[in-house]
């Protein structure tokens, strides 16, 4: 028996090696994308910003001796190769090259392609130009992502969101099953589309801070919005500590960038600890001491301002010094959990917000919205706002829990600051009841009513996209296309233009102007006619022999050359009429990571009564084409003899032979249960 299970074991353990092995974002030798070999900053979430004619500095690592080139270059415009200014080279460091930037480049935001002596870095969202400096900051803010290379499911049906799909299949006819990836790159999507300054992502990138290919597939995200031209800025949070992998690909965990009189500071309130340090406020303060006349916005992750019991949402703090004891005292119980963890550091931050009339910190951490404005002893106003979660479904239920409960859901929002520091969220008013706030929802159902669902392969690119805004949403949108592709007019049913293509490194960008339509709708580009079928089997039921009003998972496998668009399962009964649970009859598949080659799936069957059943697995892809694999089910009425549940293969893509043997078909559709991560 011990043998049969390490055999087993062994078996499962090459698969989780061979599936981690993803070739996600790879390069050739000719080019890196790991920007921390080359430099401190800029970085992926942190561009450097520039007008034309103006200039902006590469700090780089100490190991590196030179540098031959740096070509700015996107989709649209470009390419321009930039004059090097000014540089410094050193074995004690600190290293850096001041780069010149154009008369007449074009504004746009710009991969940076630099050839040092230890090979050439290609940088997505390398630098942001601007036509001239913005008097306004227009501000697409998302936060905990909590992208996993594993599975992260939340279900949602317009404005509702459950942690269960059972609650959710009585309430709507088509809930969705939407994982962390497909929430993220929604957002981002989404926001690329409305063109505000810049993103501004405060923290929990990733679910955990070991995840290469969930950094490496937040990576891909980010790099879809900078190829659309939209400039996004990252801080880390307590998931992405310690800051390993974070540091590596995605940027630094301390930071500060200047646009035009803004100044834009990053810092890092680690993983269990919740605040900055010490060191990192006199870092901060002398930052605010050399930028005199800047307006500054302060970004962290876990938030300031937090008082479940006196109200949860947030509210009005007026008249209080905090550098006045008697008056300190009285706002400590507005500070939360986390920043109590040091009240001597919380106290001299809000001095510091006070001293340098800082008008806007953001923050996210507690998966909901949250908003606090504190007016100062001066009358200046001071706006601690706090974000849901964009990509995680930890948060609670709408319809909540408990009726005493704040429910909330995926949501994103827009922030807007001027250079007097006023601040506003259009899109959202915020209601009170004296000093607290009632507004539950303060963000907006982004991307829980917009959704886009990609897939790359070699054959083509496809999207599939959900917009229950109630509005056409229209904006540019890029994707990664093989050599070749082509949009498909035929099977693409938005309206879009063309705006251009261009390789840049050893990847092909297309970009187009898009109007997504509300409802369903897809976009097709591939090399030709797709002639095949989905790829469908079945691997198993758990529990294997389901009893009388039990709930249980089909896992099954589903692989397309293009990509599968709609993925389900069916129940009829004996007499061959449809199964409906609640108001579904059509039962969604669930991925099994949040890879994107993953191919395993789960669905949740529904609690069944006595009796046989089939089980139908519907998979169709973007051409229309449809494949099925089926399974008989014996529901056993307690008193009897529960019978084994037996499988029949209807028609496959693959005549039914199946995709490999049958010990590592049973591994492979395991891998969800290991990888499932539910809270």
């Amino acid at each position: 028996m011990a043998k049969r299970l390490l055999a087993g074991m062994a078996l499962l353990i090459s698969v989780l090696a061979l599936l981690g092995a993803v070739p996600v974002n790879a390069t050739s030798s000719q080019y890196s994308t790991t920007y921390s070999k080359y430099l401190y900053q800029p970085a992926p979430a942190v561009p450097a910003f520039a007008i034309p004619g103006g200039n902006f500095t590469l700090h780089l690592k100490g190991d590196i001796q030179g540098i031959d080139s740096v070509i700015a270059v996107s989709v649209l415009h470009g390419p321009y190769r930039l004059h090097i200014l000014e540089s410094s080279f050193s074995k004690g460091g600190p290293n850096y090259a001041v780069i010149a930037v154009p008369d007449d480049i074009a504004p746009d935001d710009y991969f940076l392609l630099i050839k040092t002596d230890k090979g050439t870095l290609v940088l997505p969202n390398g630098l942001k130009v601007f036509k001239e400096w913005p008097k306004t900051l227009t501000i697409g803010w998302v936060s905990d992502t909590h992208v996993t290379s594993s599975a992260k499911i939340g279900y949602v049906c317009g404005p509702y969101f459950q942690h269960s799909i059972y609650k959710l299949e009585q309430m709507c006819s088509n809930p969705i099953p939407l994982h962390s990836v497909v929430a993220t790159d929604s957002a981002y999507t989404y926001w690329a589309m409305q063109r505000p300054t810049l993103i501004i992502n405060t923290g929990d990138d990733v679910d955990s801070s070991n995840d290469l290919v969930g950094y490496t597939i937040m990576y891909n995200i980010m790099e879809h919005a900078a190829a659309a031209g939209q400039a996004h800025l990252s801080i880390k949070g307590n998931h992405d500590n310690p800051p390993v992998i974070y540091s590596q690909l995605i940027g630094p965990p301390v930071f500060y960038v200047t646009i035009g009189k803004f100044l834009i500071i990053g810092l890092d309130t680690g993983g269990d600890r919740g605040w900055p340090t010490m060191d990192e406020i006199k870092w901060m303060e002398k930052v605010l001491n050399e930028h005199p006349g800047y307006t500054p916005i302060i970004l962290y992750h876990h938030p300031f301002f937090f008082a479940p019991r006196w109200n949860y949402l947030g509210g009005k703090i007026s008249g209080l010094d905090p550098s006045n004891d008697a008056d300190w005292a009285q706002l400590e119980k507005y500070i939360g959990n986390y920043w109590r963890g040091n009240l001597t550091v919380a106290r001299r931050f809000l001095e510091d917000v006070v001293k340098y009339n800082i008008p806007l910190t953001m923050s996210g951490h507690i998966h909901h919205d949250m908003y606090w404005v504190y007016t100062d002893k001066e009358g200046h106003t001071h706006y601690f706002l706090t974000l849901t979660s964009t990509g995680a479904p930890d948060k609670e239920s709408n319809p909540p829990s408990n009726p005493k409960h704040s429910p909330t859901w995926y949501g994103t929002n827009l922030v807007v600051i001027s250079q007097n520091g006023s601040v506003e969220m259009p899109l959202t008013p915020v209601k009170f009841n004296g000093n607290k706030v009632t507004s539950d929802f303060i963000s907006i159902p982004v991307p829980q009513e917009f959704m886009i669902f990609r897939h790359n392969t070699d054959f083509g690119t496809v999207a599939k996209f959900i917009n229950e805004l109630n509005h056409t949403v229209t904006g540019p949108i890029t994707f990664v296309i093989p050599e070749g592709a082509k949009i498909d007019p035929e099977h693409t049913n938005i309206t879009y233009k063309v705006l251009g293509e261009r390789t840049i490194g050893d990847r092909t960008y297309l970009m187009i102007n898009a109007s997504v339509p509300v409802g369903v709708s897809q976009i097709v580009i591939d090399k030709g006619p797709d002639t095949e079928k989905p790829v469908l089997q079945i691997a198993y039921l758990q529990p294997t022999h389901p009893a009388p009003d039990q709930q249980s998972m089909l896992y099954f496998t589903a692989q397309d050359n293009l990509g599968i668009r709609d993925l389900y399962a069916q129940i009829y009964d004996s007499n061959g009429k449809l199964v409906t649970y609640g108001k579904v009859d059509k039962f969604p598949a669930e991925p099994g990571s949040g890879k994107p080659t993953n191919t395993f799936y789960t669905v949740e069957l529904p609690p069944l009564k006595p009796g046989k059943y089939k089980v139908e697995v519907v998979a169709v892809d973007f051409y229309g084409n449809k494949a099925t694999v089926s399974q008989n089910l014996n529901i056993a009425s307690p008193t009897s003899t529960t019978s084994t549940s037996s499988s029949s293969t209807s028609t496959t893509s693959s005549g039914g032979g199946g995709i490999c043997g049958p010990a590592l078909i049973v591994a492979l559709a395991a891998l969800p249960l290991l990888l499932r991560k539910r809270k």
